[in-house]
């Protein structure tokens, strides 16, 4: 889902706010029937929901849906990183060793 480069650069618009579907697709060179499959996506994914105002549709990004998918990513990618983040850091008070 988001190997999509066109998917990609929705989620990046939308990390400023709302945006209509409207808006969402003046932002691209292709043709609004091709850019309105990509937000619906996303929305099965969980990665974006969508609320109508009238006769529009507004996407919003999920955002702890979003970290979450790209963590799991990483894990996959980075198991090595796992440990890391389940290593919890604590700072040293004085009188204690590092």
């Amino acid at each position: 889902m988001c190997a999509d480069p066109t998917r990609r650069q929705i989620l990046e618009h939308l990390r400023g706010g709302e945006l209509p579907a409207g808006q969402i697709a003046s932002r691209f060179a292709i043709s609004t029937p091709s850019i309105s499959r990509h937000p619906k996506v996303l929305k099965e994914a969980g990665l974006v929901t969508e609320r109508r105002d009238s006769n529009r549709i507004i996407y919003a990004l999920v955002e702890d849906r979003l970290a979450i998918c790209v963590g799991r990513f990483l894990s996959a990618v980075c198991p090595e990183q796992i440990v890391l983040r389940h290593t919890k850091w604590r700072p040293t008070t004085e009188g204690e060793e590092s």
